[in-house]
């Protein structure tokens, strides 16, 4: 795996509602076990916490979109990790104090994906990745994300 294991947010943002582009909010208080407070995808489940990379999200910008922080339902955008390449079980730190473990590399689109009626095509299947909150805490932009060693 070629990857490197420091990396920054760039945004950190939040719905009220699955399926829909988030918001940037700049900030964040991450939960134990449950994910983004606030954010509609939080949850005892698998996929609190969803994070894309910068790196994904300019292919699309290179086609014409006009695409934000957010627009693709991620929770995290980051920069200078490739995140896919990661593998479950992978955990990054954020600042000093916020854990995730790695839990899916891509999913499913949701049948009316708003992001995808919206521009025709949608990374998060292949590119983006899911956690879930190991430990919580604040998280802001511009705090550094470490790959963690397995």
């Amino acid at each position: 795996m070629d990857n490197k294991k420091i990396g920054k947010i760039l945004a950190v943002c939040k719905s009220v509602k699955k399926g829909t582009a988030k918001k940037n909010n700049d900030k964040g208080i991450f939960i134990k076990d449950y994910g983004l407070k606030d954010d509609a995808h939080g949850g005892k489940w698998h996929r609190q916490v969803s994070l894309l990379g910068i790196e994904s999200i300019n292919k699309m910008r290179r086609k014409d979109f006009e695409i934000g922080f957010g627009d693709f339902a991620e929770n995290l955008t980051t920069k200078d990790i490739i995140l896919y390449q990661l593998v479950p079980g992978t955990r990054l730190l954020i600042g000093k104090q916020v854990l995730l473990e790695v839990t899916q590399i891509g999913k499913e689109c949701h049948h009316n994906c708003e992001i995808k009626a919206k521009i025709g095509h949608c990374i998060m299947p292949k590119e983006g990745i899911f956690t879930r909150v190991l430990k919580g805490g604040k998280v802001m932009t511009g705090d550094v994300i470490k790959v963690m060693p397995l």
